[in-house]
């Protein structure tokens, strides 16, 4: 009995499912039945046909098969689909942005986070990225509290930059449910850090250079009112020293107040045409004077038709009377300073070669800050302020030229602007 159960529960089974697949093919059953009924009106016995009916059984079995269902593909996250949209707004940010879920992974990067930190892989833990023990916290604390937070944070690679580093939830789903993912932005402070610093030392500096004169006057004022009351030569000597002190502060006043004029005006060219050949044969006439006491011959070489450039005529007159006295004063063993004037047509390239003791390479590119100095003794004996080329610098990019500055140890410097 029992098996006997087993065969009919099988042929239950076989004909439950051959029955739908008979009624799918029902187009190519009736054909065969059609088939059938002419072969028998042809007299053709059935044993004949049986082994048609057997492949054409197998061929439904066969073809009406269910297939395989197909092995579904990985969902995506759902914050990676959400933030499909986001991704050229994020990228059109100048700012670096990184996308971050709540497992500490970062799904996304913009172009600017790329280009500041190389490229991330996708899924890579942010630990595995950011070395930063101050970010890590701060972005465990905001995934674990949803509150949002900040820090200052510096990179030394692959240059000194200073960031604050801001963490910040954002639901991009709109309904709170698996759309959750964490921003983490670099805003980039290190031009206002710079700045910060800059003024700080200027005021530190100009603190300083005024204090000395100020400190010797005080001094000289005690000794004339005490032990040098009656002292005429004395008197003599500590005047003309007070009368030296006193110059020094006001050129460098002076300066400081032309600096701040300058910036003032520093994003507004001037409008004037000034012809530079007639200019600089007034600046060498001006400062002959200073020339021959050095001992320093200026040499001018200039075209005979005019070379004019936009530009302002008291301004440039500052620009090359503060190149020309410099190459006189700190180029004087050379006892010869060159003036070349090229150019025409609103173009113009104005040389000033010395050929003294040169200017060691570590510092070119320093001369031209405020109160920055290759010999302060030097620079103080011969009355400088520190200021000039800073102030050469400030006119020149008023006036949308360059200063270029070539020297070499033993041989001397050239200094070029170029309108």
């Amino acid at each position: 009995m029992d098996n006997e159960g087993i065969v009919l529960d099988g042929a239950k089974v076989f004909w439950h499912g051959l029955l739908p697949k008979l009624k799918a093919e029902r187009g190519i059953l009736g054909l065969s039945i059609v088939l059938a009924v002419l072969a028998a009106f042809a007299g053709i016995h059935v044993l004949a046909v049986l082994p048609f009916w057997i492949v054409l059984v197998a061929a439904l079995l066969k073809r009406s098969a269910p297939s395989a269902e197909p092995v579904p593909e990985a969902a995506p996250r759902v914050t990676e689909t959400r933030t499909d949209p986001l991704i050229p707004v994020l990228n059109a940010l100048d700012m670096p942005v990184l996308v971050i879920a709540a497992d500490e992974t970062v799904l996304f990067q913009n172009a600017a986070a790329e280009k500041a930190f190389g490229t991330i892989p996708p899924e890579s833990y942010l630990s595995a990225r950011v070395r930063s023990p101050g970010i890590l916290d701060m972005v465990r604390e905001t995934i674990a509290t949803g509150k949002v937070n900040q820090i200052e944070h510096s990179e030394r690679l692959p240059s000194d930059a200073v960031y604050v580093v801001r963490v910040a939830p954002a639901d991009i789903g709109g309904d709170g449910q698996g759309g959750r993912v964490f921003m983490l932005t670099y805003r980039d402070i290190s031009q206002t850090r710079r700045i910060d610093r800059m003024r700080s030392d200027f005021v530190a500096n100009a603190s300083h250079e005024l204090r000395t004169p100020l400190a010797s006057l005080r001094g000289f004022i005690e000794t004339l009112e005490g032990p040098a009351r009656n002292d005429t030569k004395a008197q003599e000597k500590f005047f003309g020293i007070m009368h030296e002190q006193v110059t020094r502060m006001s050129r460098l006043v002076d300066d400081l107040l032309s600096l701040s004029r300058l910036e003032l005006k520093s994003h507004i060219a001037p409008e004037d045409s000034v012809d530079l050949v007639p200019l600089l044969g007034h600046v060498r006439d001006s400062l002959a004077p200073l020339a021959g006491d050095l001992d320093v011959t200026i040499a001018l070489d200039v075209p005979e038709e005019p070379v004019f450039v936009q530009g302002d005529r008291d301004e440039l007159i500052e620009v090359f009377e503060n190149l020309i006295e410099n190459a006189c004063k700190y180029g004087q063993e050379g006892k010869k300073v060159d003036v070349r004037l090229t150019g025409k047509g609103g173009q113009a390239e104005i040389t000033v070669i010395d050929y003294g003791p040169g200017i060691p390479a570590e510092h070119v590119p320093r001369i031209t800050e405020r109160f920055y100095r290759v010999n302060v003794e030097a620079s103080r004996s011969k009355k400088g302020t520190g200021l000039g080329l800073a102030i050469v610098k400030h006119i020149l990019t008023r006036h949308r030229a360059r200063l270029l500055i070539h020297s070499e140890v033993g041989k001397g410097t050239v200094f070029t602007v170029r309108f």
